[in-house]
């Protein structure tokens, strides 16, 4: 097998990204992964990149000769390592083994290569720090202490054979699938966990976006003068700690911690009590670094960074999308943003959708994922104030909704199931020329009023307390339903407490949305599952959907999206 390029570690979060990269170059890439290929194919075929070049190889480079094949590989001039065993609290011997042996069993294997041009070793920002000591394991901890006794032994090795070396030293590598490191803090921001920051005004951990980085690694062979050096891959605009976290608590709509807690005073204070592992307070530091050699060979190449806020602020989207890597991301555009003085989750065409989805309680906007799938239009759908991903809203749904359909430039059919039916009733009551129908989903107000027990006291603690799959079981749904987020959207703060109250508040509405249902000027439909039906008769038509229950979107959304285009095409929705 032929190829020019191969990269250590090609299943991981840069290394995966890295071969992507090199495919689109054009360049013949081996992937040398430790199990099978399917998940990097897997992805590869979901980010669109052509797999033609691609020769997936299984590699241990814990073992002598790296477990590879004798022959084979030929051709190859470039060798990424981009392996290493990432994570806190291992055992040093754990850590040794992929972080220091491994690495330098690769650049012997490098060695070997007749036709070798570089190879490029990923180290770390902190070996800056390392004034040359010894690493020191105790202190330092498995990971940090064997990426620098790595970087010296790997420069050394290289030396000795004669291998020509490029290090590059990246910062917090940001990006989709990165939840590790500062994501912790991230999350504990997210929440409503990060009482007080790490440090001091001055801390600063620096970040540097996936993409650009592995463009970086891409360009090094390409440039002679590059090897034998080492380089600071990060972006010297990061903000320090507070104003990095000040920012992403503005995106995100939540609170950002007022207080500091000396790097100290955390060593000495159990981890019980600070929630932060020993090991990342040797990344807290007032450091700062020399970055010039890498912008010169970045401007050589038109490499440029994105503006750290929007990066910082995309990443954000990404983790709340994922909840911090717990379910599936959601698909097409999403993220934050002000919608009638709330910070709101919306996903989909926010200027010219075919349709406009509102969830109701105990959902979010993904419960629409899979019926938007099968739609004939695009959509638009988001997380009502103060549910799912929503911050709460100071003014009322009424006021956000009007927001949120502001920009639509189309007359969509609005889609509301359940609690949302209120506010999308009173909208269609005053607004009726800037919608093609409405659609009632499981409207609440004509059903069966909800149980005593959410009205009880115990209510909130016991929502809160539900694991998700009892979660699912007491709303009718399957446990693999695909809303992995929904307990962890009631575990914020305030969240469990807001569902209760919309539901008491909501059943002192139904009397007067049954009356704003008589005067609609617009063509509006009902829609039920056969194992949830109406208890109050209506004049309007209703369609009812056999075995469903109260979440027809989320079980039957075929169904629902088979009726939703047919609504849309007998109303004539351009």
């Amino acid at each position: 097998m032929h190829s020019d390029s191969i990269v250590f570690g090609a299943g991981g979060f840069i290394g995966r990204a890295l071969v992507a990269e090199l495919l689109r170059a054009g360049h013949e890439v081996a992937a040398a992964v430790r199990g099978g290929g399917d998940r990097l194919t897997e992805w590869l075929d979901e980010q669109g990149v052509d797999r033609g070049g691609l020769t997936v190889v299984r590699a241990d480079i814990t073992l002598p000769g790296l477990g590879l094949p004798a022959a084979g590989l030929s051709g190859v001039r470039d060798v990424y390592n981009t392996a290493a065993r990432f994570a806190f609290g291992i055992p040093a011997e754990q850590a040794r083994a992929v972080n220091v042996t491994g690495a330098v069993r690769v650049v012997e294997w490098a060695a070997s290569r007749p036709e070798l041009r570089r190879v490029v070793h990923i180290s770390g920002y902190r070996m800056a720090a390392a004034d040359g000591g010894p690493p020191d394991y105790r202190r330092q901890g498995a990971y940090e202490a064997s990426k620098q006794e790595a970087d010296a032994a790997v420069r050394a090795r290289a030396r000795e054979l004669g291998v020509p070396l490029s290090i590059a030293n990246p910062a917090t590598v940001i990006g989709p699938g990165q939840y590790i490191g500062l994501a912790s803090v991230v999350s504990d921001l997210w929440q409503g966990r990060l009482r007080a920051l790490p440090g001091g005004p001055d801390i600063l951990l620096p970040v540097v976006t996936l993409d650009y980085f592995v463009r970086f690694l891409a360009a090094l062979p390409e440039h002679p003068r590059s090897a034998g050096r080492a380089y600071w891959v990060l972006d010297d605009a990061t903000p320090t700690l507070p104003g990095l976290v000040g920012l992403l608590a503005e995106h995100m709509g939540v609170r950002a911690p007022r207080r500091s807690v000396p790097v100290g005073l955390l060593r000495r204070l159990p981890r019980a009590l600070t929630r932060a592992d020993p090991e990342t307070l040797s990344f807290l530091s007032t450091d700062r670094y020399d970055t010039a050699a890498t912008r010169a060979l970045a401007a050589s190449r038109g490499l440029s960074m994105p503006p750290v806020e929007t990066a910082l602020r995309q990443w954000a989207d990404d983790l709340v999308a994922t909840r911090f890597g717990r379910a599936v991301r959601c698909r097409g555009p999403y993220g934050f943003h002000s919608v009638g003085g709330c910070r709101t989750w919306v996903v989909g065409e926010r200027r010219h959708p075919g349709y406009v989805l509102l969830h109701g309680l105990l959902l979010n906007a993904d419960s629409w994922a899979g019926a938007a799938e099968h739609l004939d239009a695009p959509s638009l759908a988001a997380d009502l104030p103060g549910f799912g991903r929503s911050g709460p809203g100071e003014r009322s749904l009424d006021d956000w909704l009007t927001d949120l359909l502001r920009p639509v430039e189309t007359r969509p059919v609005l889609v509301a199931h359940s609690l949302a039916c209120g506010p999308a009733l009173r909208y269609a009551a005053e607004r009726p020329d800037r919608l093609s129908a409405l659609v009632l989903v499981a409207p609440a107000f004509l059903q069966r009023p909800s149980s005593g027990l959410m009205r009880s006291r115990l209510a909130v603690p016991l929502l809160r307390a539900t694991p998700p799959s009892r979660l699912a079981g007491s709303l009718g749904l399957p446990a693999d339903c695909g809303l992995d987020g929904l307990a962890v959207d009631l575990r914020r703060a305030g969240a469990a407490g807001r569902v209760i109250a919309a539901l008491r508040t909501a059943h002192g509405q139904r009397e007067e949305l049954r009356r704003t249902l008589g005067r609609l000027r617009l063509p509006v439909e009902l829609v039920v599952g056969s194992a949830d039906p109406l208890v109050e008769p209506v004049d309007t038509p209703v369609t009812v959907i056999d075995a469903a229950g109260h979440y027809p979107q989320v079980t039957h959304p075929k169904a629902l999206a088979r009726f939703l285009t047919s609504c849309r095409d007998r109303v004539g929705a351009p």
